[in-house]
């Protein structure tokens, strides 16, 4: 079985999923169950029977009385049951934005500028989603300047969509999202992801241009 059918078999039963060395082919596959999957309803929602599951059985646990020398499972269920209190107000790791630095900038060897929308239509405040195929992102225009991130997650590299009433580019793949220019806004991974990438970006005879490479970012 190839690794992009074994991720989407997995994926569709629920089941975890794990890395494994694809093509591009397979990648792009893989992208798109991802998408196809998360628009379904509720599929961006743990599944409700391994959530009741799961508190059934904490909550016996925590009702449990330590007994004799049995103070080890007490102990053992009553960090469980704090653990699970933790995760019942809140299984999100907010993060304090920060801007994408400079230095996160992708700079093409190669590339050529492409449209994106017109000046007048990016006005104060506006997203607009891209793709070029190369490369997939979000412009903005916030106090005047206009700026350009990559949309695609930093973490498993799914692509990102945009909230706009939130502000905010969600991943599919797991719970995290970012700002509009590229800052982790939360997130329920081990560790904080990297901020998305910047795009060079310009304003050139009337229209939002961004630099695109002639190969994949």
């Amino acid at each position: 079985m190839s690794p992009a059918r074994k991720f989407v078999e997995d994926m569709l039963a629920r089941r975890r999923v794990r890395r494994a060395e694809t093509t591009e082919d397979d990648a792009a596959d893989i992208r798109t169950a991802i998408l196809l999957n998360s628009a379904r309803p509720g599929g961006d929602r743990p599944d409700e029977e391994f959530v009741a599951k799961l508190g059934a059985r904490l909550a016996a646990e925590a009702d449990g009385k330590p007994k004799g020398n049995n103070r080890r499972r007490f102990v053992q269920t009553t960090s469980v049951a704090a653990a699970a209190a933790v995760l019942g107000a809140t299984v999100d790791h907010l993060v304090q934005p920060s801007p994408a630095t400079e230095e996160a900038t992708i700079v093409p060897d190669q590339g050529q500028w492409r449209a994106v929308v017109s000046s007048a239509e990016l006005v104060e405040g506006a997203v607009r989603p891209f793709d070029f195929g190369t490369v997939t992102g979000f412009v903005q225009r916030a106090g005047g300047d206009v700026h350009a991130v990559s949309g695609i997650c930093t973490h498993l590299g799914c692509r990102l969509a945009l909230d706009m009433a939130a502000l905010r580019l969600n991943c599919p793949c797991h719970r995290t999202a970012f700002t509009v220019d590229g800052a982790v806004l939360f997130h329920q991974l081990p560790s904080t992801p990297p901020p998305l990438p910047r795009l060079q970006v310009r304003e050139n005879a009337g229209n939002i241009e961004v630099l695109v490479p002639q190969r994949p970012v």
